[in-house]
């Protein structure tokens, strides 16, 4: 990467929704002489044309936006301009909505409650290609892999899961296994116990969430 300077400055695109949050974040770097605005958008649409005309070094994106959210703005952007480095600036730090961003392919993840500074920081060890996460975003990242993997289920719980997927009463699903009935039961609520549900409808959709059923992985 060429050096930065006040005669080379990294080339920023601003993206979100809110217009005085985005002016805001813009008036915090305008005085920031190793950075140069160029351009701004309202919408993920909006931004991945702005990349693709601008060629920026850095985009800065917020999540939640209308027309097209900034996970996928993310990986439009890099699928056309990988060259672009996306930072994530938002309100939310949810697993959901971090997962989807880092998968989406951006760099980094900061909240808004971003002191001037690190921003700065942040976009500069972004256009170097260093990750960059906000302290509670590492934290909730750090957590989740350190959760243990949920127990597996067996052979057998699957095709009971299957059956009651299928509308199967207990009596029809010990028929179709030739099990008893009590033996369906027991095994029904070994599975609620795993997928940690407490009825049947909601072992089906965390199992079909989760591409356990067989011929239903989506």
């Amino acid at each position: 990467m060429t050096r930065v300077t006040r005669e080379n400055p990294l080339r920023i695109v601003v993206v979100d929704d809110h217009t005085v949050m985005r002016a805001g974040v813009v008036a915090l770097l305008a005085a920031e002489p190793t950075i140069e605005i160029v351009g701004e958008a309202g919408d993920g649409r909006e931004a991945i044309g702005l990349v693709e005309r601008l060629e920026p070094d850095v985009a800065l994106i917020d999540l939640r936006m209308p027309v097209l959210d900034g996970a996928s703005a993310t990986a439009e952007i890099l699928a056309g301009r990988p060259r672009t480095r996306v930072l994530i600036l938002t309100t939310y730090d949810t697993d959901e909505e971090i997962e989807r961003a880092v998968e989406a392919g951006a760099i980094g993840y900061l909240l808004k409650d971003t002191t001037r500074e690190q921003l700065v920081e942040a976009i500069h060890s972004a256009a170097r290609g260093e990750t960059v996460l906000a302290p509670r975003v590492a934290q909730r990242l750090v957590a989740k892999m350190r959760r243990p993997a949920p127990p597996a289920l067996t052979a057998r719980e699957i095709d009971v899961l299957n059956a009651v997927a299928d509308g199967l009463s207990n009596v029809e699903i010990g028929r179709r296994l030739v099990i008893a009935e009590a033996t369906v039961k027991t095994h029904l609520l070994r599975v609620f116990a795993k997928l940690d549900v407490s009825d049947r409808t909601h072992a089906v959709v965390v199992a079909l969430e989760r591409g356990l059923l067989r011929g239903l992985r989506h």
